[in-house]
């Protein structure tokens, strides 16, 4: 239980709307009740009443009749409120609760999420904290209510007869109590392993949809499919256990509680003709604890949610509890100006797991990729960085924006240590072209407002807007400045959707934006994680042309196995297993690396 505490101390920032969910489910509760038992009175009174002429005369009809429609309007009006007010809070405290996850895992480094799918990282800030809200929902305010009523109902048959009253809240908490937590240990697995299919599907069918491309050709789709069919044969076999446990505790509560009202019965029979009228009394206390049921059920499906949360809970915390790998100094106030680059000694390596034939973890061990790099790159310095596929270079990369950290060795920017910089500054003194552009669900302004600086906040809405049009103009002439024309056409075409991931959008395009970017960020340093991948020789060209023109007074080191436009480097390095083999011009690395010659004769 101490797993779901960190999110039972959220409930402190709704505990208003929460006190009056449970106060209105309690108000519920006690009109369904009052319902039942009084009607149950008036209608055993009525028949004692009519045996004589006197007691018919007597009897007041009105007032009972009131009670009932007032209990009624009362019971509807109640109910209507709790569910307002209970869905309201639970929906204010899964935002917050999503706000606190993500405040938690933003400063999360790379190295933290090591092994982590992307798949699994989205079920757990999406599903898992879906799973949550049964935590209130369906825990907490069922409980608590179940618990006060049952105070409130021991009183009122206590003004009756005290023996019964505690003979049935008695017997009523000794179920609240013992059954559910049966129940519970009886859905622990089930509930685990319904949560963990329905995880594995949802895994299974992102990666699929995300991959469905490359699963195409290469002719692995029915293999997928397979996986998928098995994955959701077990998630229905889940379904399938957990719903026979569903209907097994409420066959039980049912029962328990129908033993009680035999019980009652029994007792409360010697105690006919002790009140006036004689069975009245009798038929309002049998049910009343036949309206009891009302408040039980949903404690006995409520403890089947327990595993399910702490499973989910569990999940959550071992994601937003962990220490962020890289801490930024925010208090440092140095700025990036030149973008001269210093690596000294650079010592990286990857955290390995290894499993044996059993896939258990048995170790981790260190995976070297950069084995001492010492590389110094001047301000206004055009470099390049060649080498084979997984020879270090994206890790070195990595390393200097600071997606990763660094076993050891010293990396400086403008000779100030890259640990010193806040995030702002480094984000701000960094423009990074990478393999892969990253495009959102959004406008084509949305997408291109990212690499701008923090929006200008305006005294008036009128300069509001006179800012806003020329931005747009500035968004317009550097599309236009990329080769991308023909996205600037027609009315508003900034506000374009362009799909999920950029999907209306050819390859080119999204590289064409990627550089668009670049320009709008005006950064000292321009760092190039093949920034071509996948174009034709006519984009690429294109593409280096427009990003050399905009670099020719930045610092700019690129990283490629391709030697479009390495021309007009002014040195290149080659790269190997993680080492620096050799440095120069291209025309030096031409005549003097067999291997640079051999690489340039294949490529031209």
């Amino acid at each position: 239980m101490k797993t779901l505490l960190p999110f039972i101390k959220l409930f402190r920032h709704q505990w208003l709307m929460m006190a009056i969910g449970l106060l209105l489910s309690i108000t519920s509760l006690m009109a369904g009740i009052g319902l039942l038992s009084l009607s149950g009175w008036f209608l055993s009174a009525s028949a004692v009443a009519g045996l004589t002429l006197l007691a018919t005369q007597t009897f007041n009809y009105l007032t009972p009749s009131g009670g009932v429609r007032f209990l009624s309007i009362a019971r509807t009006a109640s109910r209507y409120g709790e569910r307002l007010a209970t869905h309201e809070a639970t929906f204010k405290l899964l935002t917050q609760l999503r706000v606190w996850a993500w405040k938690k895992v933003i400063p999360l480094s790379a190295r933290n999420m090591q092994g982590l799918r992307q798949g699994e990282l989205l079920n757990r800030l999406v599903a898992d904290i879906d799973t949550l809200d049964h935590l209130y929902l369906r825990l907490i305010t069922p409980l608590f209510a179940a618990l006060l009523m049952l105070l409130c109902l021991y009183f009122f048959v206590a003004w009756i007869d005290a023996d019964l009253a505690l003979l049935i809240c008695g017997s009523l908490l000794l179920i609240c109590l013992i059954l559910p937590w049966c129940f519970y240990f009886l859905g622990r697995a089930p509930g685990i392993k319904l949560l963990q299919s329905k995880r594995l599907l949802r895994i299974q069918i992102l990666e699929f949809v995300q991959g469905l491309a490359e699963i195409s050709l290469f002719g692995v789709e029915q293999r997928f499919r397979e996986k998928l069919a098995q994955s959701e044969a077990a998630l229905l076999d889940s379904q399938r256990a957990m719903a026979n446990i569903t209907a097994l505790s409420q066959a039980a509560l049912i029962l328990c509680h129908g033993f009680v009202m035999l019980v009652v019965l029994y007792v409360a029979a010697s105690g006919v003709g002790e009140h006036q009228p004689p069975g009245a009394m009798l038929a309002m206390v049998t049910f009343m604890v036949l309206a009891c049921i009302e408040m039980l059920m949903p404690i006995a499906g409520a403890f089947q949610h327990l595993s399910s949360c702490v499973d989910a809970g569990k999940r959550v915390n071992d994601l937003v509890q962990q220490t962020p790998d890289i801490i930024f100094n925010d208090q440092h106030t140095s700025i990036i100006n030149k973008g001269a680059l210093d690596l000294k000694d650079i010592i990286f390596s990857y955290q390995k797991i290894e499993y044996n034939t059993g896939q258990s973890e048995v170790k981790s061990v260190d995976q070297a990729v950069l084995k001492g790099i010492t590389l110094t790159i001047n301000a206004g310095e055009k470099v390049a960085l060649l080498g084979q596929t997984g020879c270090g270079k994206s890790s070195l990369l990595a390393l200097i924006t600071r997606e990763w950290e660094a076993n050891s060795g010293q990396i400086l920017i403008d000779g100030v240590d890259v640990k010193r910089y806040s995030q702002h500054a480094l984000s701000s003194g960094l423009s990074i072209v990478s393999q892969r552009i990253y495009l959102f669900t959004g406008t084509l302004r949305d997408n291109l407002t990212l690499a701008q600086a923090e929006a200008i906040k305006f005294d008036n809405y009128k300069q509001q807007i006179a800012a806003q049009t020329n931005n747009d103009k500035q968004l317009i002439a550097v599309l236009e400045k990329v080769g991308l024309s023909a996205l600037t056409q027609g009315e508003s075409p900034l506000d374009a959707w362009i799909g999920e991931g950029g999907r209306q959008l050819s390859g080119g395009e999204q590289r064409r934006i990627g550089v668009a970017r670049v320009l709008l960020r005006n950064a000292p340093l321009l760092l190039l994680d093949e920034p071509t991948e996948g174009l034709d020789k006519r984009t690429e060209r294109e593409i280096l042309s427009l990003l050399f023109e905009f670099a020719k007074d930045k610092t700019l080191l690129m990283i490629s196995h391709r030697l479009t436009a390495i021309e007009k480097m002014d040195r290149i390095y080659l790269m190997e297993d993680g080492l620096l083999r050799i440095s120069g011009k291209h025309n030096q690395l031409l005549a003097s690396d067999q291997y640079y010659a051999s690489l340039h004769q294949q490529l031209s």
